[in-house]
């Protein structure tokens, strides 16, 4: 292994040892420098190697949770054209996603409303870069122009976050029942959008 790909591995392990000290009872700003590096398994003084310090590492960390969830959409488009419904497709990719990644939608949740400002700005920008992406594949199902677009895309991720935060601590039969309540409210959602008239 060359060793940028060694200083690349050391990074991700960073960001993966914050990740897992996230849970339902610890926000970013209650982990310090000392634990995340203890938890990568590397020493406190070559974890500025890598980050400025703890916000510069926040900072990614909502970075690369928006990632994941941009990608989650992507993922939920290709099982769409595989013959899935958009509605029950991307619910059911959306919880399987907070099953599997609990702590980095729970970071994105918790930022968003966060006493940092920098970290609420960061949430913000990745939950509008999810709502643009959705934005523009209704433009492109629908034919609708770009203002009804963006409002019907903003109001089905409000309410798919909404239910995520709801999910998030929930057993598998009220996080069935969750998904299918949320179904239903986004086929409303589209349902309204399509005998909106401007």
């Amino acid at each position: 292994m060359s060793r940028q790909e060694q200083k690349l591995k050391t990074r991700q392990n960073i960001i993966n040892a914050a990740f897992s000290l996230l849970d339902e009872n610890r926000s970013l700003s209650a982990i310090s420098l000392r634990e995340v590096s203890r938890a990568a398994g590397i020493a406190p003084t070559s974890f500025y190697r890598h980050f400025k310090d703890i916000d510069e590492l926040g900072l990614t960390l909502v970075d690369e949770a928006g990632l994941a969830l941009r990608q989650l959409m992507r993922q939920a488009r290709r099982r769409i054209e595989t013959g899935g419904g958009v509605i029950d497709t991307s619910v059911d990719t959306f919880m399987e996603f907070i099953t599997a990644n609990a702590n980095v939608f729970r970071l994105l949740l918790r930022e968003h409303t966060g006493t940092s400002a920098a970290y609420r700005m960061a949430v913000l920008r990745e939950i509008q870069h999810f709502i643009e992406e959705l934005t523009d594949y209704i433009i492109e199902q629908q034919s609708v122009d770009h203002q009804l677009a963006s409002l019907q895309a903003e109001a089905m991720v409000r309410l798919v976050f909404s239910a995520g935060a709801e999910a998030l601590e929930a057993d598998i039969p009220l996080r069935k029942e969750i998904g299918n309540r949320v179904k239903s409210q986004l086929r409303f959602v589209q349902l309204g959008a399509s005998s909106y008239k401007t």
